[in-house]
């Protein structure tokens, strides 16, 4: 019911966007064109909703660091497509708007040597905010990404700072 309630929300091109996102093949295609570091790194999109978009990175040979855990670089990638796919569901449809990261801040309080799940809930919050945007406006928005291993316990925390601008 609750998906139900979400694709009603959203626009043809988000629905579009939410679908694509989240069919393995066609999401595999879309990162190797755009984004190949995340076909490295086996980036996938576990969930993406109105409310929070999950990524997944798992640990192994690619994404490891010498110190057997996994890269901070790819920890960030994973991270930033957590917040970045959900601005995106955001956007679709929606017209013309730049976006681009301007402020970037990671804490991490476990070794991440397993599979991890970054999740970013801020979902409603980010749909408000570009609703309320005139054209030739901007505004910023600090999305937060949490990454938690197979236990639930939280390994990192990313906070990634959006700007929108709405163009004519």
């Amino acid at each position: 019911m609750e998906n139900q309630l979400t694709a009603r929300k959203l626009s043809s091109a988000a629905l579009d966007y939410q679908r694509k996102m989240t069919n393995p093949i066609i999401y595999w295609f879309a990162m190797l064109v755009k984004l190949p570091s995340a076909v490295f790194w086996r980036l996938r999109i576990k969930d993406l909703t109105t409310e929070k978009c999950e990524v997944t990175i798992p640990f192994f040979w690619r994404s490891q660091n010498p110190f057997k855990s996994i890269y901070f670089a790819a920890l960030a990638g994973a991270a930033e497509l957590s917040t970045g796919a959900l601005c995106q569901l955001a956007l679709a449809g929606k017209g013309q708007f730049s976006m681009l990261v301007v402020d970037f801040r990671a804490e991490f309080s476990k070794k991440a040597n397993s599979k991890i799940t970054f999740s970013c809930t801020q979902g409603e919050e980010l749909f408000e905010l570009i609703e309320h945007l005139e054209v030739g406006e901007s505004a910023q928005l600090t999305m937060i990404s949490t990454g938690q291993n197979q236990g639930d316990e939280t390994v990192a925390r990313f906070f990634v700072t959006w700007s929108f601008k709405r163009k004519s």
